[in-house]
């Protein structure tokens, strides 16, 4: 034990808690049971029946703030620095540490002494496994922060690793409802009993430590089902939230963007091997758009285009395409610049070229896709006006590198 004080203080604070419970279960309050249903994709149905304590706890953690005990573990927790990045996830716009550090350190040491001793009967070893957690999270070298969205659209053979932490993988039955119970009214429909609906996108770091803020997994976890879309044309969507844990323990649930949890029309796929590599580049390279807003436009009319009607959709990918190649050169050149970049033989460019004077979304993807590998759109189009100009070698030398 790395600090004696502060277990006794947490302690006296559980306990409190614990005898305010237990004197409302006496005077006829109800604790709340959950019949939980965990489907699993060609398995049998499993159910479980278990306490609610968390919601239980959580709806009465603002009545106990004021409690002499509450303040005291308060001020005990203070004066821990690693407490912080615990305390940001719940301080909003008002900044409030006292009641943040409340809210994201002890409501969640008190609620999961609760679930380990099924309920308000106390027991030290419930609490002792309880504190041993909390004390490795805050003296421990560094944390390790995830974040997990149910993923449908697709399906995997195994898990695929997208790069930076960030991966696609079947989701193990009750992984989500286990650390957060009210998931459950928050999954996608029928998720885990279809084939295409089984998958988690789940992004992992490990934090240094005195680091206060955590990752922005909605936008980590954003770009990577654009960049899923962008190598597989599946139609594929995250969310509608994800699910924060910090060191093992829940952190927050948040909302994924919603462009990411929409899913457009469109048959599931698999995602294979090879476009999951193709998926990986991409999602690096999306950064590149960061810094180049006529790439960013390109890429974000051709995802709103997904979810459009004609007229709408057509207009949207024609800006999309003179955004991407126009260069304030008109629809006409794009498309030029365009079919000279997929193309293979004078024949094709032709094809193309006529095809790109109203691109759908398939056609545009390739583009897109194509303009992300090479990695410098600038240079590109330069280097396409001298493969249309007649310089020799220009068309296969880019075509090489954006393959």
């Amino acid at each position: 034990m790395r600090a004696p004080h502060l277990h006794d203080t947490l302690r006296r604070f559980c306990l409190g808690a614990f005898a305010v419970f237990t004197r409302e279960l006496e005077d006829g309050v109800n604790l709340p049971f959950a019949f939980e249903e965990h489907g699993s994709y060609g398995r049998p149905t499993l159910y479980e029946y278990r306490p609610l304590v968390r919601g239980f706890v959580e709806a009465r953690a603002e009545r106990l703030f004021a409690r002499v005990d509450v303040q005291d573990a308060v001020a005990d927790l203070l004066r821990e620095p690693a407490a912080r990045i615990f305390a940001h996830a719940h301080e909003g716009e008002t900044r409030d540490e006292a009641r943040a550090v409340y809210r994201s350190v002890l409501v969640p040491l008190l609620v999961r002494t609760a679930e380990g001793c099924g309920g308000f009967d106390w027991d030290d070893t419930a609490f002792a496994r309880a504190y041993e957690e909390l004390e490795g999270s805050l003296y421990g070298e560094g944390h390790s922060y995830g974040a997990v969205a149910p993923l449908i659209g697709l399906s995997v053979g195994t898990q695929i690793e997208l790069g930076d932490g960030i991966r696609v993988r079947v989701a193990a039955t009750g992984e989500l409802s286990a650390m957060w119970p009210e998931a459950a009214g928050l999954l996608p429909r029928a998720f885990g009993r279809e084939p295409d609906r089984i998958c988690v996108l789940e992004l992992e770091r490990s934090l240094a430590t005195g680091t206060n803020e955590a990752p922005d997994a909605p936008g980590e976890l954003a770009d990577a089902v654009t960049a899923i879309r962008l190598a597989t044309s599946a139609p594929v969507a995250a969310g509608p939230v994800l699910f924060e844990r910090l060191d093992w323990r829940p952190y927050g649930i948040r909302p994924v963007l919603p462009i990411a949890a929409t899913a457009p029309p469109g048959e599931p796929t698999r995602l294979d091997p090879f476009r999951a590599s193709v998926a990986s580049d991409v999602r690096l390279r999306l950064a590149v758009a960061d810094d180049d807003p006529r790439l960013g436009d390109a890429l974000d009319r051709w995802e709103l285009a997904l979810f459009q009607s004609e007229p709408f959709r057509g207009e949207q990918l024609r800006h999309a395409l003179e955004a991407a190649l126009g260069e304030g050169d008109g629809a006409w050149a794009a498309a030029m610049r365009g079919a000279a970049l997929l193309g293979a033989t004078p024949q094709e460019r032709g094809d193309l070229a006529e095809k790109l004077r109203a691109p759908g979304c398939e056609l545009l993807r390739r583009l897109l896709v194509a303009i992300l590998l090479h990695g410098d759109r600038p240079g590109l189009v330069r280097g396409l006006d001298e493969a249309l100009l007649g310089v020799t070698g220009a068309v296969a030398s880019l075509q090489q590198r954006a393959s």
